[in-house]
Formats: C-alpha cells, sequence, structure tokens
C-alpha cells in the first residue's frame, strides 16, 4: 500500500488523513487495518463480490488475496474503484496480478507459502494442490540463521546459543507447519546444523572447538537439546 490519502467520502471518520510512507512501519499493519477492514465489509456484502460472484477475500494487513472461478473484468473493476475511487488508496500494480492455478507451471506466493500444483506422489494421473514453504521464506530463514551463528555470537555460551536457535525454530516451524513442509524443514534442520558447526569450529577462541568423548558435532547437538523439525 501506501501512499495514501482518503477521500472525505470515505465511512470512516470526518477528516480526511495522510498516510505517507509507511511500508514495514510499526504502525503500517494497525493502518492497514483500519483502512481496509471497511474494504472487507463491502466485499463481503450482498451486493458485493462475496456475493453476485461468488469470491472469497483472503487478507493479512494490506496483502490479500481474491479466489475466484472466473476472474471477470466485473470483478477486477470493482475492485481497482473500491479501493482507488471509494477509498482513494493505491494499488501497487507491480505486486498485483491474475494466476490460474490450475495452469501448468502456475504458482502464487502468499503469506510465506507457495501454492501450485503438482503431481501426484503416487504416480497417479491427477494433481495435488501443494502447500509449501516459498523461496522468499527459506531465504529469509538462511539470512536469520546465518547472523545468529555468526561472529558477533562468539562470546555467547554455547548452551545459551543453542537456546536462541531453539525459540526461533520452533517459532518458525509453527507458523510454516501447515501444508507440507517436510523438505523445506529438512534444508533448515541441515543448514543450521552446518552453521552451528562452523561457528563452533571457527568462530570461538583460536582453538578449534571439539566436543567432548569423541562423540560427532551432530550427537553432540541433539546432546544439548538442538531441536529437529
Amino acid at each position: 500500500m501506501m501512499a495514501a490519502r482518503r477521500p472525505q467520502t470515505a465511512p470512516m471518520a470526518s477528516q480526511a488523513a495522510k498516510v505517507t510512507f509507511c511500508v514495514r512501519g510499526v504502525i503500517s499493519p494497525l493502518l492497514s487495518n483500519l483502512y481496509l477492514h471497511w474494504f472487507d465489509r463491502r466485499f463481503h456484502r450482498a451486493e458485493g463480490p462475496g456475493g453476485w460472484a461468488r469470491a472469497k477475500l483472503v487478507r493479512y494487513a494490506d496483502d490479500f488475496v481474491v479466489l475466484a472461478r472466473y476472474v471477470s473484468p466485473q470483478l477486477r473493476g470493482w475492485i481497482e474503484q473500491t479501493l482507488e475511487g471509494w477509498m482513494g488508496l493505491k494499488l501497487n500494480r507491480e505486486k498485483t496480478r491474475e494466476v490460474n492455478l490450475k495452469a501448468e507451471g502456475a504458482s502464487l506466493d502468499f503469506l510465506g507459502y507457495t501454492f501450485r500444483y503438482d503431481r501426484d506422489r503416487l504416480g497417479r494421473e491427477r494433481r495435488y494442490l501443494n502447500v509449501t514453504v516459498s523461496k522468499k521464506a527459506m531465504k529469509r530463514a538462511r539470512q536469520r540463521l546465518h547472523v545468529m551463528t555468526g561472529r558477533s555470537q562468539a562470546c555467547v555460551p554455547v548452551p545459551e546459543l543453542v537456546g536462541s536457535l531453539n525459540r526461533y525454530l520452533r517459532g518458525w516451524s509453527s507458523y510454516f507447519r501447515y501444508g507440507y513442509p517436510r523438505q523445506p524443514f529438512r534444508t533448515v534442520n541441515a543448514y543450521v546444523r552446518e552453521r552451528l558447526t562452523q561457528h563452533l569450529r571457527h568462530h570461538r577462541s583460536q582453538r578449534a572447538y571439539r566436543p567432548g568423548g569423541g562423540v560427532s558435532f551432530y550427537a553432540h547437538f541433539n546432546h544439548l537439546g538442538l531441536v529437529t523439525l
């Protein structure tokens, strides 16, 4: 969203307000919900697309997806007119697109997930809706884990470092547990153990860190309680 000016006719307050360059700001989700609450209500009215187009609206802050069997010019025009004409908001057309998920190779990324139809895993002549972690979300997870196991953490006691990693991994996996996350979870498991091994070997002191008792790093991490997704 948002470099927007709310028109006087919007049914929220008597005075117009300006919202300028608040994307990723602390207050941005709150402002988005205050504005787009009215979009939700108009959408789901009997005279809105929820009625005459049998469309479904899924929204989180200023990100939303409209689900419909057929995206007609009427539906497209209603969305644009309501957001830009009635509410005075600016639609980000670079991030706005129509997707036919039934088309070969089509996919949709939304809220960190990728939605796409894939071939049946059992070889049957049909496809299933695969819901998995998006590439961008995986990249962000690797970046976060890279920072958490970097040189800046060299003075953090190892059990405390493992505890911090566990809190992040539990929260991340709890969000992405929906759908088919097995392969992304395996990738994250391997990456965090690789990074933690490098951290202990090269960033702790001049002498290489070695687990006691001749055990492997993998067994040592299990002993420390590092979670496995």
